[in-house]
């Protein structure tokens, strides 16, 4: 079994004492055949007795020995009970999406019609609604609302625990609910850390705005749940703990959020007055009780000291610190009397953070105890906080290997933790993308040597985001200096973000690697300016010496420095983060823009499907696009403002008496439905979309907007992959015209790589701001007359741009900049 990142280690797993109580109650309830069901009893407090070690893999086994006793013995409460007990044991491993199929299981609910990825609300209503309401179903309903919390279905885990604590409050109105309202508060708190991670990429004031009211409300909701369960009587002391545990967590995280926002805002400073306020005495109350960890089961005992001695260590308190670590070595003793190696490790890691002194030698500890039981998931963390020492240090060689080693330890549970939890896009920028570009740093600081080393982890990085975000296996792409049967090789420019500089390294044909670096300084400010007036509504009356004053410091900055430029035609670009949304062909030189000397092609991902040049006769095309208003405008996710196209339909006369055939759906022809069908049932080689489109760094709000809903970049792979699976060709090329980034979102242009991996489209082109519609029909009449011609897609599309650029009515950038090729250029 594959290991995924224990998320919620700290804090979740002191959860499962609530259920096993309640758990062992009911399974002492049933019985007849007193020989086996004693057996069968005797199996579950076993694996409780394991579970409650930290020993989840023997746990899960027993668990199992006792379920076949009870489907010998036709006992259903028994079976229901003990495939519970081994949802807890898989939670424990991590392994959250096994924990799911066997509450499913246990709650007797068609695994088919239950898809944690692709569930909407009226269904998981309707299949909750057919669980009968018994005390067990009960518990494994609250079970199922924790492990889709887990695996970042928030809104389904607040939906299942709601129903679970009406249900509960219904039928057994004695029960203790505390369990419950803890779950609920956790989820609340889960919806409050993703738009804390969210938050951080968005830079436009009303959506920043928008998200803090949110951000807001989640934390004051959370904290009013976990209050509810210190005002129950009936709470058991242990779920009372854990929920005080929670409580501070998430007092100090949103404090220190507040503290960021109440300078610049009255509303939150009342707010944050009053969350300040509670943190001391919650923790005062926490370490006078202290005895009351000793009271839980043993290994969740330390998770919980763990818990309470990482949220000290958030305070600045320095009398805490030494609080802190009396906690964490308390933990350890626990951990080594019951032999829990990964509890071992967790340990030495959180004595690591709290002795700075003696980190190094902690690290290794932790890092051993992991390596000992292959826990990769965790082993990461430590040899990265190990590299990060030593590079401190100068200690290049060591962290260099520690660097490798980490990425190594993640490559190994990456497809498990991205098939897991869709909160894994924060998981990496947070934890995953700061090891690479370390790395990165590290190389930067030896000789030029490195270039081709920077490179491939360069690449590694940018492909390994693009499947984090894509929520995807291993992407079957070509690194760029792979590509095979090119006539001739373009020069690759590698623009590589790392906060105080900027790294600029070129390929050029039959050339030594070049390498320049920049001062971030000198260059961040003119990229936001640029960008900010680029994506600006009122772009078209913007002067465009404001436009080149920006473009002319960005080329001579980035450009100009690179030799051998001059001995390619074509520019291929991998571009960080940060880059994304600037189109590198509006860089201009003082004389001419760089579009007007290069084809430009942009691979976000860093690498490439092999290149392969699309013939005049395979100009087979599907068509469709929106001219009018559409219900899918109004869509809760859909950006507000939306209007009607009124160029589409010119634009697709244009393409399609272009094209050799072609099948053209229009306004309410254009359904999501009607796409899936005529993409499976007829071999395109080009797919071209002219409807409003938005491009995102959050999955969810990247979406291709069809007549009865939008697409999101997910649904967009569901809908294509019939095509790209039955036909070894998939998609030459996809066009996508009227499209546009997020506005404030540096990290937006992935979505737009996004959506070209998900139709498995050899090249894509798509636009970075909504184009004026009589440029852009005319541009598309010139591309696509271009590759009826035989040229290459990059010098069709360069043709097409430069021809607006020529005509007077549309030399504005603001006509022909946005046009974006990515992927293959052949």
């Amino acid at each position: 079994m594959k290991i995924t990142r224990r998320k919620y280690l700290f804090c979740g797993i002191a959860g499962f004492l609530i259920v096993i109580g309640k758990q062992s109650h009911l399974m002492a309830e049933s019985g007849n055949q007193i020989t086996q069901e004693q057996q069968a009893q005797s199996l579950t407090l076993k694996g409780h007795e394991l579970l409650n070690r930290g020993q989840y893999l023997e746990a899960l086994e027993t668990w199992k020995e006792a379920t076949k006793i009870y489907h010998q013995l036709r006992l259903d409460e028994g079976i229901t009970g003990n495939l519970i007990n081994q949802n807890l044991a898989l939670q424990g491993l991590g392994l959250y999406l096994n924990a799911c199929d066997i509450l499913l299981s246990a709650l007797k609910i068609d695994k088919s019609g239950f898809s944690p990825k692709n569930l909407s609300k009226k269904t998981l209503i309707a299949v909750i609604n057919q669980v009968k309401p018994t005390p067990i179903n009960l518990l494994g309903l609250q079970n199922l609302g924790d492990v889709l919390r887990l695996i970042g279905n928030l809104d389904e885990s607040e939906i299942v625990l709601k129903k679970t604590l009406s249900l509960t409050q219904r039928i057994t109105p004695n029960q203790d609910i505390s369990s419950i309202l803890l779950s609920l508060g956790n989820t609340i708190e889960a919806m409050y850390e993703r738009l804390r991670a969210q938050e951080k990429w968005i830079e436009e004031l009303i959506y920043k705005n928008e998200t803090g009211a949110r951000i807001q409300k989640n934390a004051l909701l959370s904290l009013e749940y976990y209050q509810k369960v210190n005002n129950l009587v009936t709470a058991p002391p242990e779920v009372k703990l854990q929920t005080k545990l929670s409580s501070l967590k998430l007092l100090l995280d949103f404090d220190k959020w507040l503290k960021t926002k109440s300078e610049a805002n009255q509303r939150f400073s009342t707010t944050k007055t009053h969350i300040h306020q509670q943190i001391k005495p919650l923790i005062d109350s926490i370490n006078k009780n202290s005895l009351s960890f000793d009271e839980l089961p043993i290994s969740q005992s330390a998770y919980a000291k763990l818990n309470f001695a990482d949220s000290l260590n958030r305070t600045s308190n320095q009398q805490l610190q030494s609080v802190a670590i009396e906690y964490a070595e308390s933990a350890l003793k626990t951990a080594q009397s019951i032999n829990n190696q990964l509890l071992q490790s967790f340990c030495w890691g959180t004595l690591g953070k709290l002795n700075p002194e003696k980190s190094q030698a902690y690290f290794k500890q932790a890092l051993s105890f992991a390596q000992s039981i292959q826990a990769w998931d965790i082993a990461y963390e430590w040899q990265q906080q190990l590299g990060d020492l030593y590079r401190k240090q100068g200690k290049y060689e060591p962290a260099s290997k520690l660097y490798e080693a980490a990425i190594n330890s993640l490559t190994q549970v990456r497809a498990n933790l991205l098939s897991s939890n869709s909160d894994t896009q924060f998981f990496f920028y947070e934890k995953v993308e700061p090891i690479y570009r370390n790395y990165l740093r590290l190389l930067l600081t030896q000789p030029d040597d490195n270039l081709e080393k920077i490179i491939q982890i360069n690449e590694d990085f940018q492909i390994t985001q693009l499947e984090n975000y894509l929520q995807c296996g291993k992407l079957n792409l070509v690194a760029l200096n792979e590509i095979k049967n090119l006539d001739s090789r373009p020069t690759i420019i590698h623009i590589i973000d790392l906060f105080e500089s900027i790294e600029v390294i070129s390929q050029s044909p039959k050339q030594p690697l070049h390498h320049h670096s920049v001062d971030s300084q000198l260059i961040r400010e003119h990229i936001s300016n640029l960008v900010d007036t680029l994506q600006d509504k009122n772009l078209t009356y913007v002067d465009e010496d404001v436009i080149l004053d920006h473009s002319q410091t960005l080329y001579n900055l980035l450009i100009a420095p690179i030799k051998y430029l001059n001995s390619s035609k074509i520019l291929v670009f991998t571009l960080d983060a940060f880059f994304q949304s600037l189109p590198m062909g509006l860089l201009h030189d003082g004389k001419s823009y760089l579009i007007e000397r290069y084809g430009i092609t942009a691979t976000l991902g860093s690498r490439v499907q092999q290149p392969k040049l699309l013939t005049p006769k395979q100009l087979r095309a599907f068509i469709a696009g929106l001219s009018k208003i559409s219900p899918s405008f109004y869509a809760p996710n859909a950006p507000k403002g939306l209007k009607a196209l009124p160029g589409v339909e010119v634009e697709i006369a244009n393409v399609k008496n272009a094209i050799t055939y072609s099948k053209v759906l229009l306004n309410e022809e254009f359904l999501s439905p009607m796409l899936d069908k005529e993409l499976s049932t007829d071999d395109f080689s080009i797919v071209h979309l002219t409807t409003h489109a938005q491009f995102s760094s959050v999955p969810d709000l990247t979406m291709i907007f069809a007549w009865d809903k939008p697409i999101t970049v997910s649904e967009f792979n569901d809908l294509l992959k019939e095509k790209t699976q039955s036909t070894q060709q998939g998609i030459e090329l996809l066009v996508l015209s009227a499209c546009q980034t997020a506005k404030g979102n540096k990290r937006a242009a992935l979505g737009m790589a996004g959506v070209a991996v998900q139709a498995g489209a050899r090249s894509t082109i798509a636009t970075l701001w909504q184009v004026d519609a009589d440029s852009s029909a005319l541009l598309m009449k010139v591309f696509y007359q271009g590759l009826k011609d035989g040229l290459t897609k990059v010098e069709a599309l360069r043709l097409a741009q430069l021809q607006l650029i020529s005509n007077p009515q549309y030399q504005h950038p603001s006509h022909w900049a946005a046009f974006l090729l990515i992927g293959g250029w052949l």
